[in-house]
């Protein structure tokens, strides 16, 4: 019996999700568990695996389609089931309706066209019904061979194989990520099937050239505006709402850094891996919300309910946009642990390779913009949390010390609240503490 493929659910808040490329094609054979598609929702990109084994079939979506949670994209039929839906293509030809019937009539009635053939023909602009299918589908070889065929070299000095080979094959968000960062698809090496250009693959080009750029600048005298992907489209809604709905102050204080620069410095003599102020900072966010769990709380129900794990997210830039990954059991984590934790979520965020889990639960964020030289700033609360920290460069400053003016490295804290959950009071006393533990970290001890 041929089992259903479905644009799942990956979220509790998502009703959409948007394919990105078929990692299968029609017709092809898929076993159960293997990579099948890969999807991106509000937060993430995702390989979705195959549920079952057979041959993909009935596929009805094609890579940019954005789908509702539950919609069939496509079937996994046996492979008796299969074969018995093809049409016998060696029996007599249908007799003809009327005189006007053309054999290509026909061939459209009969063949199907796999998506990822259909994407390939569109980009060169190849009417698709002067392609030779291999059986009753038209498959990506088929197109490939076609237009390798009528390539003004092929019939010259080179064979159709090597011909073919000069057609380049890249992923939709490849061909994205060239253009924002315009390169030229030519002059990338591909690391995916059959030579096929990846995200990854133009990303690192764009870095090996130095064009890798958070937000992607147009043409000054040509681009009036900017297509936005859909990650970004769910944070401005996100955002928006959050802004309009809750119900926000602010409060900021500074702090003397001096002590966490020692701590800093201590720290890195007695480890491998590099730590920075972020993994300091986060674990001493930690110790405050344990000693003022409204901060770790939200509202939710006309009340308001206390998490039971501290699960801190960090604020991170992507080319699409911004993302969030967890530490989840932050406050249960060592440094070298937190550290390490930090680091390989960051990489992930960065490479797109973020999982579900790795978006899920958290209960604060913090946003440091500190590496920019940005001094202060105020943050939208991420929602369904109670408060976001937004952390601004440590700098020397001159200041007052018993008195005297001296000049000591200080830090901006700005603390975002959502009045439901607390009052200035508590928000103030919360922040208060973690002032204290950053001037002198050893009452940590």
């Amino acid at each position: 019996m041929a089992e259903d493929v479905i644009m799942p659910a990956l979220g509790m808040s998502q009703e959409t999700g948007v394919l990105l490329q078929w990692l299968k094609s029609e017709g092809e054979f898929v076993a159960e568990g293997e990579p099948l598609m890969e999807i991106e929702t509000d937060k993430v990109i995702v390989e979705v695996e195959a549920t079952a084994s057979g041959i993909l079939s009935r596929v009805t979506a094609d890579p940019g389609d954005e789908i509702p949670v539950g919609q069939t994209v496509a079937q996994i039929s046996s492979a008796e089931e299969s074969t018995s839906s093809i049409p016998d293509l060696t029996s007599a030809e249908p007799e003809l309706e009327d005189s006007t019937t053309s054999p290509e009539t026909i061939k459209q009635v009969e063949v199907s066209i796999s998506p990822l053939a259909r994407r390939i023909a569109a980009e060169h602009q190849l009417d698709l019904t002067q392609v030779q299918p291999s059986d009753s589908c038209v498959y990506k070889a088929d197109v490939l061979t076609h237009l390798a065929t009528r390539s003004p070299i092929a019939p010259q000095s080179v064979s159709i194989s090597e011909a073919r080979s000069q057609i380049t094959l890249a992923s939709p968000k490849a061909r994205r990520l060239a253009g924002e960062h315009h390169l030229s698809l030519n002059d990338i090496t591909g690391s995916g099937p059959e030579g096929a250009i990846l995200a990854t693959d133009v990303l690192n080009v764009a870095q090996d050239q130095g064009k890798k750029r958070v937000f992607p600048e147009p043409a000054r005298d040509t681009v009036r505006s900017l297509a936005v992907s859909n990650a970004w489209q769910v944070m401005v809604q996100r955002l928006t709402n959050s802004w309009a709905t809750v119900p926000h102050f602010f409060l900021a204080k500074e702090a003397n850094a001096g002590q966490l620069a020692h701590w800093r410095k201590q720290a890195q003599q007695h480890f491998d891996q590099k730590i920075t102020y972020t993994d300091l900072l986060v674990k001493l966010v930690a110790a405050a919300l344990r000693e003022y769990p409204r901060l770790n709380g939200k509202w939710e129900g006309e009340q308001i309910v206390f998490n039971d794990e501290i699960n801190i997210g960090l604020a991170v830039a992507v080319e699409n946009g911004l993302v969030v990954p967890i530490i989840h059991q932050t406050d249960q984590l060592k440094l070298r642990d937190l550290a390490n934790r930090r680091q390989v979520l960051v990489d992930q965020a960065q490479a797109g390779n973020l999982s579900l889990e790795d978006m899920q639960n958290g209960t604060f964020t913090i946003s440091n913009l500190g590496m920019y030289g940005i001094d202060a700033f105020s943050a939208i609360i991420n929602p369904p949390q109670a408060a976001i920290l937004a952390l601004g460069s440590i700098a020397d400053r001159v200041v007052a010390i018993n008195g005297q003016p001296s000049v000591q490295s200080m830090l901006t804290l700005t603390l975002s609240c959502d009045h439901r959950v607390v009052d200035g009071a508590g928000a103030a006393q919360f922040l208060q503490t973690l002032v204290g533990f950053i001037e002198d970290p050893l009452r940590l001890l």
